[in-house]
């Protein structure tokens, strides 16, 4: 129902072929005979100076005819073409020329959508995408094509249905460009003999089903989390081997050891009742007996003078 609303819509912002035109030249080719006419009427007391007038009106407003600018009409003279007229005023003949359409040669847009159609994946999709295309050659789009604009909104419409059928999701919406140019290439393939070519094709929006996207939510949120539990292993290997060379640099300097030791006493005391837990190991090979001895007698002098009454 959207595409044939799509193409209604789209006909309509067309010039009509059959609709009159009214034009200053001709109200004023048929407005003379008919003055002159009356005139003559009034002269001679004959009504039939007033009825010639006016079929001779009548006939010479059907003369004059204006193109606009972005217009080319095309003439026919009693069903054969004879050529292009316009822009601007130009005469035929009556009753024995006919303008058969307007032409309109500026770039002209058309919606046009794939409903529920299948991916190469078998998954359905909802595409929306705009066709900016124009008539470079009149004569072709007036005698090759009953109706240009409705087939270039038909070849339109295959066309992303084709390219819809054999491209996947993730291509589809990944590369939009590509399938832009691809549609863009199809669709002036086939419009080229009626006249028509394509400028460009914009993919609009890509509406895939609801169950759909919360699983392709769900796989990106996994992906993400494993990616983050890949940085974090990494991390750990590399922290690994900075203690590794950490290892080395203590175990051939005893001095820098015992440095390192005094620090993290100092670090675990700075703060008034902290608790430290040191393995016995490090105890015996970092000489921290002695160093824990005075730490904790220091602390429990501390605790004793903040307990003393004011």
């Amino acid at each position: 129902m959207s595409n044939m609303n799509n193409l209604i819509q789209t006909r309509n912002n067309l010039p009509s072929t059959n609709a009159p035109r009214v034009n200053v030249v001709s109200a004023v080719a048929f407005l003379v005979p008919v003055i002159l006419g009356v005139l003559l009427t009034i002269g001679t007391f004959s009504p039939f100076g007033a009825i010639a007038g006016v079929l001779l009106g009548v006939l010479c407003a059907q003369s004059p005819k204006i193109a606009r600018q972005w217009e080319r009409a095309v003439i026919l003279r009693l069903g054969r073409y004879v050529g292009l007229r316009g822009p601007g005023l130009f005469f035929v003949i009556p009753f024995v020329d006919t303008v058969s359409a307007w032409i309109d040669q500026r770039v002209i847009t058309t919606s046009f959508a794939a409903e529920e159609t299948l991916t190469s994946d078998t998954v359905p999709v909802n595409v929306d995408a705009v066709l900016f295309w124009m008539v470079y050659d009149p004569e072709k789009a007036a005698l090759e094509v009953q109706s240009y604009p409705q087939a270039v909104s038909w070849a339109a419409q295959t066309a992303l249905r084709d390219i819809i059928g054999r491209t996947s999701l993730t291509d589809l919406l990944r590369g939009r460009e590509r399938i832009e140019e691809e549609l863009q290439q199809l669709i002036d393939e086939r419009s080229n003999p009626w006249g028509v070519t394509v400028q460009s094709v914009e993919m609009r929006d890509v509406i895939i089903p609801a169950a759909l996207q919360d699983a392709m939510s769900r796989e990106a949120q996994a992906a993400r989390e494993k990616q983050a539990r890949i940085i974090l292993g990494q991390a750990e290997v590399e922290i690994a081997n900075s203690f590794e060379i950490a290892a080395r640099s203590y175990r051939d300097n005893p001095t820098a050891l015992h440095l390192r030791a005094m620090n993290m006493l100092y670090e675990g005391l700075k703060e008034k009742g902290a608790l430290m837990l040191v393995p016995s190991s490090a105890v015996e090979s970092m000489g921290m007996g002695g160093l824990l001895g005075a730490a904790a007698l220091r602390q429990q002098t501390l605790t004793g003078s903040d307990e003393k009454p004011e």
